[in-house]
């Protein structure tokens, strides 16, 4: 999906550099804090290489794409659910073989539209009555999330399906709808002309779920908060921590707002152009120049693990000097850098190239 400071193609340079300093001994030995797991790519990327993971993000849409890529380690088999619905023989949802979850994906992309909240306010024709109406959605795709998720929801009351069943079907709806939506990379603003891609008719995707024989820990809420109460609770050692912390002023929850209202689903009080949900408590200290040097200080410093691993942009607002600062008095420290493209940058006097600085702390 499209997000902030995605780390998907970095995820395999970094676990490079670990490997070249002899970081990874054993992954199947090895514990991995996902701290600010956002999309979950670093933590699939791990996960799919042996560790044990660990993740935490404040926003809930990353709490539901964590439980069904982190914590669920198999394929859902809906076997309740297959009690109360009769699948189509001529599914098509999947061109390889038609698994449950396949079937149950495309129950899903044929129920009969509903005008919920989601078309109430985010689709023109159900917020017609604004000054400036919403185009977050076509009117169609707004009646199918709306569909799509009080199904899910109705499932999970009913029992039809457990909590791991549910939340990848969240996940499922969550990755689809970012491929359908008006917006121009987040959901801030919605696009004034539609986009080709919100007008085609919204189809959930298969998600590739990864399966493992560990458990994997997932948490929701403050990420300095669930470290220390987690640590404070099992006197958890984790063989690395990594961080990968906002580094602008641009906070996530209003960003993503409107990915959060659909995991939530809860009928939120909105205001203003973009129907923004009341998101005071979820602002990260990072995105603030005063307090993200402090707060990155009180993790490094007084967190328990043998590697902290701070993923960071080279255009933050901490300086580079100031990390280094920080963290050289703690332990044996490596900084490396790796220059990328520039994210459709539309400056045409900008560098092409910005740089991923990897802090690599031995405690």
């Amino acid at each position: 999906m499209r997000f902030i400071g995605n780390k998907e193609s970095l995820a395999p340079k970094i676990y490079k550099l670990l490997t070249k300093h002899k970081i990874i001994a054993n992954a199947n030995n090895q514990s991995f804090f996902d701290m600010f797991a956002g999309s979950t790519s670093v933590g699939r990327f791990f996960k799919k290489r042996g560790f044990q993971i660990y993740s935490c993000d404040m926003l809930y849409f990353s709490y539901c794409l964590q439980k069904a890529y982190i914590e669920n380690n198999s394929i859902p088999a809906f076997q309740t659910l297959r009690n109360y619905i009769k699948f189509k023989d001529n599914a098509n949802t999947c061109l390889f073989e038609k698994t449950s979850f396949c079937k149950v994906l495309e129950f899903l992309n044929n129920l009969e539209p509903m005008q919920g909240f989601i078309y109430q306010n985010y689709a023109p024709s159900g917020s017609k009555d604004l000054h400036i109406p919403r185009m977050y959605f076509s009117d169609k795709n707004a009646q199918k999330i709306d569909a799509i998720r009080t199904q899910i929801q109705l499932w999970r009351e009913k029992q039809y399906i457990n909590e791991s069943e549910y939340f990848i079907l969240l996940a499922s709806l969550i990755e689809s709808v970012s491929l359908y939506a008006n917006v121009a990379g987040v959901y801030a603003a919605f696009c004034k002309k539609w986009d080709k891609r919100a007008l085609k008719d919204l189809q959930l995707k298969h998600i590739e779920l990864v399966q493992s024989d560990k458990v994997h820990f997932c948490f929701y809420g403050e990420s300095r908060e669930c470290l220390e109460g987690l640590q404070d609770s099992q006197s958890k050692i984790f063989d690395m921590l990594y961080l990968d912390p906002p580094y602008n002023s641009r906070q996530y929850a209003p960003n993503y707002h409107l990915l959060e209202t659909i995991a939530k689903y809860d009928n939120p009080a909105i205001k203003g152009i973009a129907g923004l949900r009341e998101w005071s408590e979820q602002k990260s200290k990072f995105c603030n120049a005063k307090t993200a040097l402090a707060e990155l200080e009180k993790i490094a410093r007084y967190a328990k693990y043998k590697y902290l691993i701070l993923s960071y942009n080279s255009e933050g607002i901490i300086q580079k000097e100031s990390i280094d600062e920080l963290l050289k008095p703690l332990g044996t420290l490596i900084c490396e850098q790796i220059p990328y493209p520039r994210f459709k940058s539309n400056n045409k006097r900008a560098e092409k190239f910005v740089s991923e600085y990897v802090w690599i702390l031995k405690r």
